[in-house]
């Protein structure tokens, strides 16, 4: 791709997210103009390990103090879909210029009643997005976890994530972070012990097993520690 060709490329990916910030009432505003705001007055350093998604990574408290190798931002916004993402990458992804982004998200599009391959393309473009800005970054997916509210929609979870998988493995910036065998008890189902009592998002349990996968997953990819 020439430089013409990628700045034209670049373009119509930014107006394609302007369009989205252009809806009225804008989807999660308040929550991105209080990061924004959080921004002017304890600005994140650059090149730091970008935690972006759904309520699972705003959830994630402790994710500076589980990851202490890391320079680490937490941008979450809960209920938010992959869509949400796309539209608002200009304010809370490339300001930062990230070396990695970790992501999770497509739980709540499967819920909405996307379909596995709706959730890839929306996955595709918004790794188009970042890349079109940010060329260098990696991004590592966490794949939709397997949870006891959201059972019954198994089936399209696994197709999300198998599809995903495989985009993963085309392209060296990307990975795929598998949570189910972590997630998942002898018997198949989610472990019960994992989860608070909505069953849906998880307690300190469920986030110890993310801190442990998620950081042997940045060690392994190669994610540049520095001190906090």
């Amino acid at each position: 791709m020439n430089t013409t060709t990628r700045n034209l490329f670049t373009a119509l990916l930014f107006a394609a997210a302007t369009v989205f910030a252009q809806q009225k009432p804008i989807p999660f505003e308040a929550e991105i103009l209080k990061f924004e705001a959080s921004d002017k007055t304890n600005s994140p350093q650059k090149h730091a390990v970008l935690f972006l998604g759904s309520s699972s990574i705003r959830m994630w408290k402790n994710v500076a103090k589980d990851l202490p190798d890391y320079r680490v931002i937490n941008r979450g916004f809960g209920g938010s879909q992959i869509a949400d993402s796309i539209r608002h990458a200009e304010r809370i992804v490339s300001p930062y210029e990230p070396s990695t982004v970790v992501f999770y998200a497509g739980g709540n599009d499967i819920n909405a009643g996307k379909s596995a391959e709706t959730v890839f393309a929306d996955f595709q473009t918004l790794v188009q997005l970042i890349h079109a800005k940010l060329p260098k970054t990696r991004i590592a997916y966490i794949s939709i976890a397997p949870n006891p509210a959201r059972w019954s929609q198994i089936d399209r979870i696994r197709r999300a994530n198998e599809l995903i998988e495989n985009f993963t493995r085309t392209d060296p910036r990307l990975s795929y972070i598998d949570m189910h065998p972590q997630m998942l008890g002898e018997n198949g189902q989610p472990k019960p012990d994992i989860f608070l009592p909505d069953r849906l998002h998880m307690n300190e349990k469920g986030y110890a097993i993310w801190k442990q996968t998620v950081g042997e997953h940045l060690k392994r990819i190669g994610v540049e520690a520095a001190k906090q």
